[in-house]
């Protein structure tokens, strides 16, 4: 048990089964955050029937669960969640133990900041070449789907600099979009998280066909690369090309997991967390307004964003930051603790579920002020530092930090730039989608846009 200095409490502050449960179906993400609000330097046990999972959202408590004590707090275990990311993914960086690490020694020489510095050029091309294919519907009033066109964007590109064009961009948009089928099927299984796995929910049927989709496409990709190697330095090539531990090559299955894996990494945030930007800018035209204005003043109309204009973009990089801070793609990290210990002065039982959740601790009044209000001034240069490392962790913290942060933070305001600097859109349908709560949270209904070419481009 990690020592503490603070009070050992036998049981930590409970959220009751019969005052808890019809908020959370009612309002899950805004209970989460009441129920933390209430009860500041707490852990707060949830009431939910079968099983009653510890809220863990104080910063200094997320950093013990996520650094400080990491060992004792795995994916693994009961966890429905991590139960279903290893039916997709399967042993790889998603996972947990000997199989992680060493997935992750395989995978994080692709995404040092070294190595994306060097293909920011290729990808702000291949952004831009996509981007570009919007002018057609622009120019014939055709509405477009905003998460379909950023997912197509971003396959694209990613494809283009990861994977050296061995998989059709339109395969990695059914992978994309099988992806999407699988985290939404999941929505069942966090809502229900006390049944077991043999019993049947409604989007189980789905999750199977989806996985089955997604093999159906890469494993012969994986198959073709093994038995006729074409070389080069893209992320299929390496990955045939690996060995274990022993020196053997990785088998058929470990290479498709790893692929699976690094795929989701490099295409789902991104596209997921960029959906939201648009109905909030159409609702904050003063944010939008001054966000346009920088992208004008830096890149040109029509041009592509260079290495030096990505620097000059910092009110984009700030939008963007609050944007994560307000909608993060991971809202919920489970873990499980394998022995006894202390958290806050609360005894946390060995076996115990903890649920951190991002989209919590970064709404959280005591440490930001207004947390409802989006305002990308909390990230400008001057503002204060936060009260601490962990108040905000958009994409986790510790070990298993998200492999595709830095990738995130080029890869998403060189597609903003580029789309803004050709287009100004309209809602469809306008006001702010509700928040699904799948495996990663995206909006619930579709963000359908239409877009009008950018003035300057009409007098280019």
């Amino acid at each position: 048990m990690t020592e503490s200095t603070a009070p050992i409490h036998p049981e930590p502050h409970v959220a009751t089964l019969r005052r808890t449960l019809p908020r959370l179906l009612r309002d899950p993400l805004g209970t989460l955050v009441g129920l933390a609000d209430a009860a500041p330097g707490q852990v707060v046990r949830l009431n939910l029937g079968t099983i009653r999972p510890y809220l863990v959202t104080e910063p200094a408590h997320v950093q013990h669960v996520l650094r400080d004590n990491a060992a004792n707090y795995t994916r693994a275990g009961d966890s429905m969640m991590w139960k279903s990311v290893r039916k997709l993914a399967g042993d790889g960086i998603l996972s947990e133990g000997p199989e992680w690490e060493a997935s992750r020694r395989r995978l994080q020489p692709h995404f040092t900041a070294k190595r994306i510095d060097a293909v920011v050029d290729d990808l702000s091309r291949a952004i831009s070449e996509a981007v570009d294919e919007l002018a057609g519907p622009a120019r014939d009033g055709a509405p477009v789907d905003a998460a379909a066109e950023i997912s197509r964007i971003i396959c694209q590109a990613v494809i283009r600099v990861f994977f050296g064009d061995k998989i059709a961009v339109a395969d990695g948009v059914r992978v994309v979009a099988e992806q999407d089928t699988v985290a939404t099927a999941l929505r069942f299984r966090l809502l229900a998280p006390f049944l077991p796995d043999a019993v049947p929910m409604p989007g189980d049927r789905a999750f199977r066909r989806a996985v089955r989709n997604i093999d159906d496409i890469l494993l012969p990709l994986v198959r073709a690369e093994r038995a006729h190697p074409e070389g080069g330095d893209d992320i299929l090539a390496a990955l045939a090309g690996a060995r274990d531990a022993d020196g053997r090559k990785l088998d058929e299955q470990r290479v498709r997991d790893d692929l699976v894996s690094i795929f989701a990494t490099t295409t789902e945030t991104t596209y997921v967390v960029l959906t939201w930007l648009f109905p909030l800018l159409e609702q904050l035209p003063d944010i939008a307004a001054r966000l346009y204005e920088e992208i004008d003043r830096v890149v040109g109309p029509g041009d592509v964003v260079s290495r030096e204009q990505l620097g000059e973009l910092r009110y984009t990089r700030m939008v963007l930051d609050e944007l994560v801070r307000a909608y993060p793609s991971g809202w919920l990290v489970p873990r499980t603790a394998i022995a006894d210990d202390v958290i806050g002065g609360t005894r946390i039982r060995a076996g115990g579920t903890i649920v951190l959740s991002p989209y919590v601790t970064q709404r959280l009044a005591r440490f930001w002020d207004r947390p409802e209000v989006f305002d990308p001034e909390r990230f400008a240069p001057d503002a204060p530092r936060r009260a601490h490392r962990y108040a905000y962790y958009p994409f986790g913290g510790g070990a298993h930090q998200c492999i595709g942060q830095y990738l995130f933070q080029l890869e998403a305001p060189l597609i903003v730039a580029t789309l803004f600097s050709r287009f100004r859109y309209r809602l469809c349908e306008p006001g702010m989608p509700n928040p699904q709560l799948a495996a990663s949270l995206r909006p619930k209904e579709r963000v359908p846009l239409m877009l009008t070419p950018h003035r300057q481009l009409a007098l280019a």
